[in-house]
This record gives structure tokens, C-alpha cells and sequence, in this order.
């Protein structure tokens, strides 16, 4: 298909990428310290860390690795923790040692916990002493030799850290009893480190910067092997997107999303680090009030979430008190977001609410809405640049214009393949390099992308195609309804009807206000046939709606 997309490209955006520019995520780490090293880099818990000082601290957790622990290039490091000042002095510091490292979701069962250490091969491991007792149950079970644990307020100064540590142990009961007794006290390493020595390693484009687990679209969590080069690409390719609008050293970013997670990783923690960004770190965004707290303090330049994060910002009391003079940039992604919640958003922040896309196989951008639309226009944007895209058809042949189809991506952020898994690999990536994204959608004819759903959370009624996406649309217009989940039901005649689970923000809305109003909006078999109503609906660590959950409770 011809790049119809590139003639809509804002003016100030280039088309491809140099991926050489820069050979690998320490330089553009190492650049932007030298470049803004007394700028906020990162702040939580109301401790702001410089560039410089985290290039320092940085140095520390390095030198510690390398010199105590014996960490070599190419050795993998798991951390398993929320959003904290941590986080980034570990990160950094792995990857300036030439060390990979494998982001670990702090929510995970002990099997699931487990089979991400032994599968990516983790010689170590920083975790937040809240979860250290999920590690205690496997550890036994893993080929770990190093465990580093940390207590939330380890990177405050004293007295404050006594507190903050003392109050989540004792007072909030947020840290069960463990005994890992061959533990690396964080603090103690940080102190140790400052008298060692940091050698500086050679860390090439072909070196692995993440193994990123995802459960990919069928069966066990697989490793995505995200090379420096992939994730260069994609800072790259959302820079040159972005950049323009964004004054280098000056914007600060709210960062809710757990920085575990791909697109936080990259969009808000790489790409707003090139770009000399503050990152305001959230440590728990479901604590609304303390959250609106910080957002008060901090006035704030750009936002990232999922849908589910604004539509609960934007029901919050003390959130639409705040002053939004200085924001210019809010980003959705990781799930669709909803025509209603986009234009509440607008309506409330003078701010339009811009849809991007992307997987943790692609880095994990493949395409964003320009920073110039002025308004939120239901679809994922334009492919980054250096980017393809197609709309392929069960047999794999490129589809009509308009028509609806699995979507294709070609770029350099796409992932080398699944860590040891080369059949699975084959299954999603082509012979010249195309990925299935496992997303239906459409392309119109500006080149604007629109996803229709997962092609496994279709829903077949009566041999026509249902996708949840829209019918949640539809439902969320409803001024009663507060969050939606569609999914399929078993029907003896239709194969399959629709049905909503819906939570309330009106406690009068019925079964029967809900059908009228999709009567309104939805052609016959797209009518909900049953609606439930709960009190709220099982999501992701990030706050993605799991419709897989409702499909297993029925």
C-alpha cells in the first residue's frame, strides 16, 4: 500500500530516523547529563534528584554491581518495584554496566514470579521489601545469586527515611514478614558504592537493553528481546514526533503508569530523559487524593495513562480543582480510550486527550495522533517515522482502503523475537521482518489508523463481527455509567451475544436504560442482550479493563 499517511505528517516532523545516531541508551543517557546535570531529572516522595546527581547515583549502583556482586556485560538484572527513585538508579546503573535488565511486575503470583527469573535467566534481582516474601516462596527454585531489597523510603535523607519506612512497615502492615537472609540492604549498597570504582563498559546497538515479558497473544509470558537499538529507534521515533513541540529541559511529566511497563518506560522515563524532562514520579495513582496532592505541587506540562486513569482523574473532586494552565500534552495508550472520557478531558483541561499505540514486541510505539490536532478524533494516529504498516487479511494479503483487517508493523523498534521461543517468534514475525500485531483495524484514506480490537476479543453474532470497543463506546456516552467492559456470551442460536458488565456512577440507571440508549446508537445484533452490573471491573496492573477475566467468571 502506498504511504498515504506521510502527507499528513506535522510539518516539523521528518519522515525516517538515523537508528546510528546513537549506539545505545547510556549515550542518550550520558547526553542529556551533560546537557541539563542541574535540572530536576526525577522526583518522588518529595525528593528531587538532578541529572547529575543521578548520573552519580547511577555511578554508585554500577560500581557496586560490577565490583561486589561481580555483574558482567550481558548478565540480567529483574527489578521488581513501583514508581520510585530507585527505579531509574538501578535501571541506569545496569545498563552503564553493560547489564540487561528484566522488568518484573511487583503484582506477580510466586509462579508467575518465578517463571519470569528462570526464564530470562536473572542473576540478580533489586526488590521492594513489600514483595520480598513472593520471592522468598521461589527462590529456592531460581538460579538467582544476588537479591538487593529496598524499602520505599530508602532514598530519602534521615529522619525522613526512619519515618517513611518505619509507617509503611509498622503503621500501613504494607510489608509481610520475610527472610531472605543472603539480602543486600539497598542503602548499604549505595554508601559501598561511593567508594568504588565505576568501569565504564562499551555497550553496543545489538546488546540486549530489556527483556520485557508479555503474554504476547496466546500462552505462557514470553521474554520480548528488545535490543539498544529497538529501544533507541523508538526514542528516536517518538522524539522526532514530539520533539518540536517540546522545549528541551523545561517540561515536566506525570508518570502514574508503573515504569515496568513498556510504553511508561519508554515514552515517559527514555524519551522525556533525551528531552532533559522532570518525571514526577506516582507511586500509588489509585490514592486519588494524594495524587491530586502531588499534581497541585507540581505544575505539570504533560501526562501519559490509560483511559481508566483519566476517567478516574476526571472524577475526582480535587483534580478538577487544579490549575491546568501549563499543560500541553496528554497521551493515551495500553487500551482504547473513550470518545466520552476524551472530550470531558478536553472540555476540563482545555488539553485534547491524544491516542498513541504500540506493544511491548515494538518497543513499544508504532503510531501517535500529531501534537497539533486540536481535538480527540477516534483513531491511533499515523505511523512513527521509519515505520510501515499494512492491513492484512486471514490469508495475509493487504486489504481494501477502509476495510478492516489484522494490523501489520515494520520498523526498526521491532523486537529481535521471543527470548528462546523461535516457533513462537515465527508465528508473529515474518520472513522480511513484518510483525502481527494481533489488532484489527482500518486504515483511512489520510492514512489515519483506527483499531477496531483484539482479534481474540471479537465477538461473533450470527456470523457478523462484533468488536467490544464499540459497543463500549456507545455505553460510556451513557452519563450513568461510570466504566464498561463488553464481551462475548455463549448463545445456542447466535453462536455468540453481547454482554456488558457495568459499574454505576448512576445508582437509577437499569438493564432496560442501557438497552434503549445502544438502541439508539447500534444496529440490531450489536445490542447488548445481557447487562450486569458490579461494583468494579478486574483490571491490569496499569489499569487496563481484563475483559479475559469476565469471559472466565461466566
Amino acid at each position: 500500500m502506498e504511504k498515504i499517511w506521510l502527507k499528513n505528517y506535522p510539518s516539523q516532523v521528518k519522515h525516517t530516523i538515523d537508528v546510528s545516531e546513537y549506539s545505545s541508551l547510556v549515550e542518550i543517557f550520558e547526553q542529556s547529563v551533560s546537557k541539563f546535570g542541574d535540572k530536576p531529572a526525577v522526583t518522588n516522595l518529595g525528593v528531587t534528584l538532578t541529572y547529575a546527581e543521578l548520573d552519580q547515583k547511577s555511578k554508585q549502583f554500577a560500581a557496586y554491581i560490577q565490583n561486589q556482586l561481580g555483574l558482567e556485560h550481558g548478565d540480567r538484572l529483574a527489578i521488581m518495584m513501583p514508581n520510585l527513585l530507585q527505579y531509574p538508579i538501578a535501571l541506569f546503573g545496569a545498563l552503564r554496566a553493560g547489564v540487561s535488565v528484566v522488568n518484573v511486575n511487583p503484582l506477580y503470583t510466586a509462579r508467575e514470579l518465578k517463571h519470569q527469573l528462570n526464564d530470562s535467566g536473572a542473576n540478580a534481582i533489586v526488590i521492594l521489601a513489600n514483595f520480598a516474601d513472593t520471592l522468598q516462596e521461589v527462590i529456592s527454585e531460581t538460579n538467582l545469586k544476588h537479591v538487593i531489597v529496598t524499602q520505599v523510603g530508602d532514598i530519602c535523607s534521615q529522619p525522613k527515611r526512619f519515618i517513611v519506612n518505619f509507617v509503611v512497615k509498622h503503621f500501613k502492615k504494607m510489608v509481610p514478614n520475610f527472610d531472605l537472609p543472603q539480602a543486600i540492604n539497598f542503602v548499604d549498597l549505595m554508601n559501598k558504592g561511593q567508594s568504588l570504582e565505576f568501569k565504564p563498559v562499551t555497550v553496543s546497538s545489538d546488546d540486549i537493553a530489556f527483556l520485557q515479558y508479555t503474554g504476547g497473544t496466546t500462552g505462557v509470558s514470553k521474554g520480548a528481546i528488545l535490543t539498544h537499538s529497538n529501544m533507541v529507534a523508538n526514542v528516536l521515533q517518538t522524539h522526532a514526533w514530539m520533539g518540536p513541540f517540546l522545549n528541551e529541559g523545561e517540561e515536566t511529566i506525570i508518570t502514574a503508569l508503573p515504569l515496568y511497563h513498556i510504553f511508561s518506560l519508554c515514552v515517559n522515563c527514555l524519551l522525556f530523559t533525551k528531552a532533559g524532562g522532570h518525571n514526577v514520579y506516582i507511586t500509588n495513582p489509585r490514592d486519588m487524593a494524594d495524587f491530586c496532592k502531588t499534581l497541585e505541587k507540581y505544575p505539570f506540562t504533560a501526562i501519559t495513562g490509560v483511559n481508566t486513569l483519566f476517567n478516574g482523574l476526571l472524577n475526582t473532586e480535587a483534580f478538577r480543582r487544579l490549575d491546568f494552565s501549563k499543560l500541553k500534552l496528554a497521551v493515551g495508550g495500553g487500551m482504547a480510550v473513550q470518545k466520552s472520557v476524551a472530550e470531558a478531558w478536553q472540555e476540563l483541561t482545555k488539553t485534547p486527550l491524544l491516542e498513541g499505540y504500540g506493544l511491548t514486541e515494538t518497543s513499544p510505539v508504532v503510531s501517535m495522533n500529531p501534537l497539533d490536532l486540536t481535538a480527540y478524533n477516534g483513531t491511533i494516529g499515523l505511523p512513527v517515522p521509519s515505520t510501515d504498516v499494512q492491513i492484512r487479511d486471514d490469508d495475509g494479503n493487504e486489504v481494501a482502503l477502509g476495510q478492516p483487517g489484522e494490523l501489520w508493523a515494520k520498523g526498526p523498534q521491532i523486537m529481535k523475537g521471543y527470548l528462546n521461543r523461535p516457533e513462537e517468534t515465527q508465528k508473529v514475525i515474518d520472513q522480511d521482518g513484518w510483525l502481527a500485531t494481533g489488532d484489527m483495524a482500518t486504515i483511512d484514506e489520510e492514512g489515519y489508523l483506527r483499531i477496531v480490537d483484539r482479534k481474540k476479543d471479537m465477538i461473533l453474532v450470527s456470523g457478523f463481527n462484533v468488536y467490544p470497543n464499540e459497543i463500549e463506546d456507545v455505553v460510556a456516552l451513557h452519563t450513568g455509567v461510570l466504566e464498561v467492559a463488553a464481551i462475548g456470551e455463549p448463545d445456542e442460536v447466535r453462536g455468540e451475544v453481547v454482554k456488558i458488565v457495568v459499574v454505576k456512577k448512576d445508582p437509577n440507571i437499569t438493564e432496560k436504560d442501557l438497552i434503549a440508549h445502544c438502541r439508539e446508537h447500534l444496529t440490531g445484533y450489536k445490542i447488548p442482550k445481557v447487562v450486569e452490573f458490579r461494583d468494579e471491573l478486574p483490571k491490569s496492573n496499569v489499569g487496563k479493563i481484563l475483559r479475559k477475566e469476565l469471559r472466565k467468571k461466566d
